[in-house]
């Protein structure tokens, strides 16, 4: 499929409001690749393609999930978890994307995971600061996003996290997980003691 089909298809899937965030997670993307060594051409494709099904009932993703065993424990959780591995399986079967890097990004970019790769990371802070975000802390990662993805996703994670809380929600055990991964990486890298 061209890539003006693949974008109309994406287009067709949201309202407008979230297809220019799509088109600001792209921008973002593409721009954290480049200053990070990342693959431009990845991260522009698994941009395009990470809310695909955001917009589906929920039962409708719920089914894709008991129908094709991806992890029903997402079932227990905040049902905009559910998108990102739904959506993953989703494009793979109907755009023939059979790059694991870009289905893991697309999988990943709501939860995190342990060891997350550099496209993982891309999507993921991408997602949290594409132009159209506005919210209190999206200045503060938009900053540490200048030299540090893991830097700023931790801070992230932690907006997301203290969200949950104080909504008296439950916290999907993957992103706890990303998170403190991701302390351990940049402790690792700056050479301090765990």
């Amino acid at each position: 499929m061209k890539r003006e089909q693949m974008m109309e298809a994406v287009r067709k899937q949201m309202p407008a409001k979230r297809w220019q965030h799509t088109l600001g997670v792209m921008e973002s993307a593409v721009e954290l690749a480049h200053r990070f060594g990342g693959d431009p051409e990845k991260a522009d494709l698994a941009a395009l393609l990470h809310d695909y099904c955001k917009y589906w009932p929920v039962e409708k993703q719920r089914q894709v999930i008991v129908d094709n065993r991806l992890p029903e424990e997402l079932l227990s959780y905040e049902k905009p978890l559910w998108h990102a591995p739904v959506g993953a399986f989703v494009v793979a079967e109907e755009f023939g994307i059979d790059d694991e890097e870009v289905l893991d990004a697309i999988r990943y970019h709501t939860s995190g995971r342990v060891g997350m790769s550099q496209l993982d990371k891309i999507i993921c802070l991408a997602d949290y600061i594409e132009p159209n975000r506005d919210y209190p802390e999206v200045a503060n990662l938009r900053r540490l996003a200048e030299t540090s993805m893991e830097k700023a996703l931790i801070a992230g994670f932690d907006s997301t996290i203290h969200y949950l809380l104080s909504k008296g929600e439950k916290v999907f055990p993957m992103t706890l997980m990303a998170r403190n991964s991701l302390i351990d990486e940049v402790r690792e890298r700056e050479g301090k003691k765990r």
